[in-house]
C-alpha cells in the first residue's frame, strides 16, 4: 500500500515535469503572440498550485521511499542474520568472520542504495521519460522518429557498461569484506599485535589492503564515468538534429516556434532521463553483485539438519553411545576411524590423548556441530540423527576452554543458560559456581558489564561465570573441553571445585590437558590415530604402562616444572 501510495506520488512529480513545457508554449503562442493577459494570469496560478503540490508529492514519495527501503533493508538483515544461525559451524570454518560482518553491513548498505535512490530515479525519470516521448510524437512524428536514431547506440552503451559495473561491483563488495575481515581481526587481537609490536606491520598490511578497496572503487567509478558523458553526447547529437530540423520546419510555417520550444525541452527531458537512467542502471548492477552475495548466503543449506520426521530428545537417563564412529574435516584427512564407547548415566569420562588425537572433536560431534561421516552416537538408544537439533543441544551442556562471554552484565552471561530463570536461580547458579565471593565484591555487582568477550574479568573468574550459566541451563549431558588448562594453580583449585559440584548426577565427558584434573573419571578414553588405544580407570591405565602413562608422567613433570 505504501509503494503504491509512494509511485503515485512520484509519477505526479513526473507529470509536473511534463506540464512545464505546454506552459512554455502557451506563453510564447498564445500570451506574447495574442497578448492575452487573462491566459498569463491562469499560467501564473497553474504554476503555482502545480509547483505546490509537486513540493508535497516530493516529500511524500521521498519519505515513504525512505521508510520502505530501511523496512526492506532491516527484513533482509533479519532473514540474513536467521539463516546465519542455521547454517552448520563447518561454515563459519570456511569464512573469514570480518567477510560474514560484510555481507550484514556493507552489501547490505549497497543493497539499500539500489532499493531507495535507483528506484525513485527508475521510476520517475521512466515516467517522464514515456511522457516525453508521447510528447514529442504528439507535437511532431517526424522530428521524433529522426531523434530515435541514437537510440540503438544508447541501448548498446548502456548494456555494454552494465557488464562491466556488474563485476566491478562484486569486486568493490569483495575488498570492502577483506578491509573488515582485516580490521576485526586486528581488533580482535590487539594484545597479541601489541605484544610482538607488529603495529608498523600490521599498519603496512592495512595500507595495502586498504589500497586494493580503494583501487576497486576507482575502477568502478571510472566505468561510471564513462559511460555517462558518452550517453549524454549522443543525446547532443539527438537535440542538434531538432535544431536543425525545427528551426527549417519554424521557418517553412511547418510548426509554431512554441511547439520547437516546448520540442527541445523535452527532447531535453528525454536526454536528462536517458542519462539518469543509465547512471542508475551502472548502480543497479553494482547493487546486483552485492545482492549475489547476500544471496549465496541465503543458498548456502545447513550440512546439519533435521530429519523430516524427526522428534524432540527427552534424556530419560543419559546414557551416551558411540557405535563405529568415524568423522574427517578433510575426506583424505580421517581424524576418528571406529570410536567405541558408552557412557552410563551419571558416569565421568574423561577423554585425553595426544595433540590432534580429535578429542575435541568429540565434543564437536555429540551436540551434532558437525555430523558423523560413519556410524552413530546415541543417547538413551535414541541415534541423536533422529531428534531435533534444538532439542538434543537443550540437553547438553557446554564450558569450553576458551569461554566467550557477551559484552552485557554478568547477570544476561548467566541467564543465557535459561532465558525465564529468577534472581533466586541465578544467584544459587552462581554461588555453586564459586563466584559470589568475587561477583559482589565488584563495584556493580552482578550488573557489572564484563566488557567485549568478557576481558573485564580475570580468566578464572570468566570461567566460573561460564560454569554458573551451565548450571542454569541444567543440562543432562555435560560436556568440559579443556575447562581448566588455561588458569594458574589457584583458580584452577576453585574452578574445579565447580566443576565438581557440577558434575554430579549428569553423564560427563571431561577433555582434559592436565590430567591430574581426571584421576577421579569412572572410566578415562585414551584418544590415538583416531582410535581409542587404551581405556580404563586411572589405577588400571598407569598399571598397564602404555601410552596414558606416558601422557601422565609427562604432564606431571611439566606441574612440577610450573
Amino acid at each position: 500500500m505504501l509503494l503504491a501510495i509512494s509511485v503515485v506520488f512520484m509519477l505526479f512529480v513526473s507529470v509536473s515535469n511534463l506540464v512545464v513545457p505546454w506552459i512554455i508554449k502557451d506563453v510564447i503562442d498564445k500570451v506574447l503572440d495574442d497578448k492575452d493577459l487573462t491566459m498569463l494570469y491562469l499560467i501564473i496560478v497553474a504554476i503555482m498550485v502545480t509547483f505546490f503540490i509537486r513540493a508535497i508529492t516530493t516529500f511524500g514519495h521521498r519519505y515513504l521511499m525512505g521508510y520502505i527501503g530501511q523496512a526492506v533493508i532491516m527484513d533482509l538483515r533479519n532473514v540474513l542474520y536467521h539463516h546465519l544461525q542455521k547454517l552448520s559451524i563447518s561454515y563459519y570454518d570456511r569464512r573469514r568472520t570480518g567477510e560474514i560482518m560484510s555481507n550484514l553491513t556493507n552489501d547490505i548498505s549497497a543493497l539499500q542504495m539500489a532499493i531507495v535512490d535507483n528506484f525513485i530515479q527508475l521510476v520517475q525519470e521512466g515516467a517522464i521519460f514515456i511522457g516525453s516521448f508521447v510528447s514529442m510524437i504528439y507535437l511532431q512524428w517526424k522530428l521524433t522518429a529522426l531523434c530515435l536514431v541514437i537510440v540503438p547506440l544508447v541501448s548498446y552503451t548502456i548494456k555494454f557498461f552494465g557488464r562491466k559495473l556488474h563485476s566491478s561491483g562484486r569486486d568493490v563488495q569483495e575488498r570492502l569484506a577483506d578491509v573488515t575481515s582485516m580490521l576485526q581481526e586486528t581488533i580482535q587481537g590487539v594484545r597479541i599485535v601489541r605484544s610482538f609490536n607488529r603495529g608498523d606491520f600490521e599498519e603496512k598490511r592495512f595500507n595495502e589492503i586498504n589500497k586494493s578497496s580503494f583501487n576497486a572503487t576507482v575502477r568502478a567509478i571510472r566505468q561510471q564515468s564513462q559511460m555517462t558523458p558518452l550517453v549524454e553526447f549522443l543525446s547532443a547529437i539527438a537535440v542538434c538534429a531538432i535544431i536543425w530540423y525545427g528551426g527549417v520546419s519554424v521557418i517553412d510555417g511547418v510548426m509554431t516556434t512554441g511547439e520547437l520550444i516546448a520540442f527541445l525541452i523535452y527532447a531535453i527531458n528525454l536526454a536528462n532521463p536517458t542519462r539518469r537512467l543509465a547512471e542508475s542502471f551502472g548502480s543497479v548492477q553494482k547493487s546486483l553483485a552485492a545482492a549475489d552475495r547476500v544471496f549465496a548466503i541465503l543458498d548456502e543449506e545447513p550440512e546439519v539438519q533435521d530429519k523430516k520426521d524427526a522428534k524432540p530428545l527427552v534424556v530419560s537417563q543419559g546414557k551416551v553411545e558411540a557405535r563405529h564412529v568415524a568423522f574427517y574435516y578433510e575426506k583424505e584427512n580421517p581424524v576418528l576411524t571406529d570410536l567405541n564407547f558408552v557412557a552410563e548415566p551419571g558416569q565421568t569420562i574423561a577423554v585425553v590423548g595426544p595433540s590432534g588425537a580429535g578429542k575435541t572433536t568429540i565434543a564437536n560431534l555429540l551436540p551434532r556441530f558437525y555430523d558423523v561421516t560413519g556410524g552413530a552416537i546415541y543417547i538413551d538408544g535414541v541415534d541423536i540423527r533422529d531428534v531435533t537439533v534444538g532439542s538434543l543441544r537443550d540437553n547438553i551442556g557446554l564450558v569450553p576452554q576458551d569461554t566467550l562471554l557477551f559484552n552485557t552484565t554478568i547477570k544476561e552471561n548467566v541467564l543465557y543458560g535459561r532465558l525465564d530463570a529468577t534472581d533466586e536461580e541465578v544467584w544459587a547458579a552462581v554461588r555453586a559456581a564459586n563466584a559470589e565471593k568475587f561477583v559482589k565484591s565488584l563495584p556493580h555487582g552482578i550488573e557489572t558489564k564484563v566488557g567485549d568477550r568478557g576481558l573485564v574479568l580475570s580468566g578464572g573468574q570468566r570461567q566460573r561465570i561460564a560454569i554458573a550459566r551451565a548450571i542454569l541451563k541444567d543440562p543432562k549431558i555435560l560436556i568440559l573441553d579443556e575447562a581448566t588448562s588455561a588458569l594458574d594453580t589457584e583458580s584452577e583449585k576453585i574452578v574445579q571445585d565447580a566443576l565438581d559440584k557440577l558434575m554430579v548426577g549428569r553423564t560427563s565427558f571431561v577433555i582434559a590437558h592436565r590430567l591430574s584434573t581426571i584421576k577421579n573419571a569412572d572410566q578415562i578414553l585414551v584418544l590415538n590415530n583416531g582410535v581409542i588405544a587404551e581405556r580404563g580407570t586411572h589405577d588400571e591405565l598407569m598399571a598397564k604402562g602404555g601410552l596414558y602413562y606416558e601422557l601422565y608422567t609427562m604432564s606431571a613433570k611439566n606441574a612440577q616444572g610450573k
